[in-house]
């Protein structure tokens, strides 16, 4: 019995690890594209510019304040009913309507608005003497924003924006109950969902994929933390005294 229970969750694993990469790909597709909206987003946020900090305030005000799941159906909707007039003569409804394609662009927009709170946030806490001594040493715009305001945004930023990641990546399980399924094309939680029709045992399957997403959400923060210390590689980050066992054996 203890056998055939083992060989059971060695075939979930084994089955989900094709599905898993697709949540991968999700995540991993809206990262780069999703942080350069975002860092942009913010600027524009706190820029002086009035329309253009209005437009910024709008689109992070639109994403955060309307459920992803309402998102992916809207987009979906949206790009179905351009496809006979715009996207079928342009020859790319194939791509326009596909869920590899349609998933990343909703979740790098949802992503975009979250992270540019996140830095609008860190960019309003940049120590102003900062700015004011690079401003007296006569540092150029330019330079003050690469030399003392991004790198201290980025850093205030880091651990909050972690957490975005690590939510966007848990996200990814929504995409395929709201997108069209082609072919073999399943992810993780919809991949499980298939096999608990089959054998009914819930348990197995969504036990295995939870472990899929514990796994990488533990590469994330892994990788995210390293990232971390690198940028606060000049700082004292741990200054509490380590516990060690010293003897003395003589006075």
């Amino acid at each position: 019995m203890e056998g055939l229970l083992n060989n059971s969750i060695v075939s979930a694993f084994a089955v989900l690890a094709v599905p898993s990469l697709f949540n991968l790909y999700f995540a991993f597709a809206s990262i780069p594209v999703g942080f350069i909206l975002a860092v942009g987003l913010a600027l524009a946020r706190a820029s002086n510019h009035p329309i253009g900090s209005k437009l910024a305030g709008a689109f992070v005000y639109a994403f955060r304040g309307s459920p992803l799941f309402i998102q992916l159906f809207m987009f979906y909707s949206i790009m179905l009913s351009l496809n006979l007039s715009v996207w079928k003569p342009l020859g790319i409804s194939w791509l326009v309507l596909h869920p590899l394609f349609l998933g990343p662009l909703v979740l790098t927009l949802s992503t975009a608005a979250y992270g540019a709170e996140i830095f609008y946030g860190a960019l309003k806490n940049v120590p102003k003497s900062e700015i004011e001594a690079a401003r007296a040493y006569g540092m150029s715009r330019w330079r003050l924003f690469r030399s003392v305001i991004w790198p201290n945004m980025i850093r205030l930023a880091w651990p909050a924006y972690t957490n975005e990641v690590v939510f966007l990546f848990h996200a990814t399980a929504l995409i395929y109950f709201t997108l069209p399924v082609i072919n073999q094309q399943k992810d993780l939680m919809n991949k499980a969902g298939e096999l608990f029709e089959r054998t009914y045992n819930v348990f197995l399957y969504f036990s295995v994929a939870g472990a899929y997403f514990l796994f990488f959400t533990l590469i994330i923060f892994f990788v995210f933390g390293r990232i971390y210390r690198v940028m606060n590689r000049h700082l004292v980050l741990d200054t509490a005294p380590k516990m060690r066992f010293a003897p003395r054996y003589m006075r």
